[in-house]
């Protein structure tokens, strides 16, 4: 589904038509974000959710966050996804080599096929339980932040600096998953991704609630090959097509051909067989994300498409070193209290 237009201008006749829905839409999210837990796991739970509906760049924040957990603590993190765009209902261990982005959904084969074991669940308790029996010492959950149902040591809010919250109304008058406000109150942490004031507001509203702010941004990971001066066609099925365009032109590409797609796009032959059509006649080569990447398998077309695109793979890096570490340190510290209390994985 592509996000529509309205949602990132000022509110106007459509959006203060749907307000009343976003009102009650609004109520109901708040209501249900104060449920009680009715899960607690066996070991630190680390949740990033965004505040609003599509990418701020969620996703490379638990890939860093993982990493950052391995590296700095010597923990196994497992990361919990409910699977969005996939048809398979978990718990299960995603395998890239058994599993498609139809099975499991784009993100987390993503993240697996980087290296990160990842658990999808549409039970998050569930997920959780066959998170540790998998050998977790940490799970981070890949959204979620909205859902009560498994206990959150600590959760981080990610935002995009260039998107911020649109006309700042909740769905499906707006972007945003639930009222501002009532989400900062039970953020520990506001991740600002990208440039831009935006989200000046948002920055605002955190340091009222006392959320710390930790800058960062998307940087590009080299795999020995360049695109300066190399002349391509940029394709994206994500929530910002945008960023990705302006990132390949910072990396020195001519950027002939722009081809956006509505975001968990899933491809079809006759889209492949156009984009590489387009190629061949302009000579130029195909860049996509690993997000899109991951939704071209399958079929021929998808195969033939996939083995010409050149991947423009980004991590994302916290402006301040060591603020990771000390986000980990914080959930692993706040789960020991937790556990010393004698909450596990039990529901109530």
């Amino acid at each position: 589904m592509r996000a529509p237009e309205f949602w990132w201008k000022r509110a106007g006749l459509r959006a203060r038509l749907l307000s009343p829905v976003a009102t009650v839409y609004g109520r109901m999210a708040v209501a249900r974000m104060a449920e009680a837990a009715t899960a607690h796991a066996p070991v630190p739970v680390l949740c990033v959710g965004n505040l609003v509906v599509g990418g701020g760049g969620k996703t490379p924040t638990v890939e860093a966050l993982a990493s950052e957990a391995r590296a700095s603590a010597g923990l196994s993190p497992v990361v919990l996804s409910r699977g969005y765009g996939g048809r398979l209902e978990g718990p299960l261990v995603v395998d890239p080599q058994r599993h498609s982005a139809a099975d499991v959904g784009d993100e987390p084969l993503m993240l697996a096929a980087a290296g990160v074991t990842v658990v999808v669940a549409r039970d998050r308790a569930a997920g959780a339980a066959l998170a540790v029996e998998h050998g977790a010492t940490i799970v981070i959950m890949d959204d979620g932040f909205q859902n009560p149902s498994l206990y959150k040591d600590l959760s981080l809010l990610v935002v995009d600096r260039e998107r911020g919250i649109g006309n700042g109304l909740c769905l499906p008058a707006g972007p945003l998953r639930a009222p501002v406000e009532s989400q900062l109150e039970r953020a520990d942490f506001l991740v600002l991704t990208g440039r831009g004031g935006a989200a000046d507001a948002v920055v605002r509203s955190a340091g009222g609630h006392g959320v710390p702010v930790i800058g960062a941004r998307l940087t590009a990971v080299s795999d020995g090959s360049t695109l300066a001066g190399q002349r391509v066609l940029a394709f994206a099925g994500i929530a910002n097509p945008d960023k990705f365009f302006a990132s390949l032109v910072e990396a020195g590409a001519e950027v002939v051909e722009r081809r956006r797609f509505a975001d968990h796009h899933a491809y079809s032959d006759a889209d492949c067989a156009a984009i590489r059509a387009a190629c061949a006649s302009a000579a130029l080569l195909p860049v996509t994300t690993a997000k899109d990447r991951a939704r071209l398998a399958g079929s021929t077309e998808r195969d033939r498409l996939a083995a010409r695109c050149h991947v423009h793979e980004v991590r994302l890096v916290a402006d301040e070193p060591g603020v990771f570490a000390r986000v980990i340190g914080e959930a692993c510290a706040k789960a020991a209290d937790r556990l010393a209390g004698g909450r596990t994985l039990d529901r109530r």
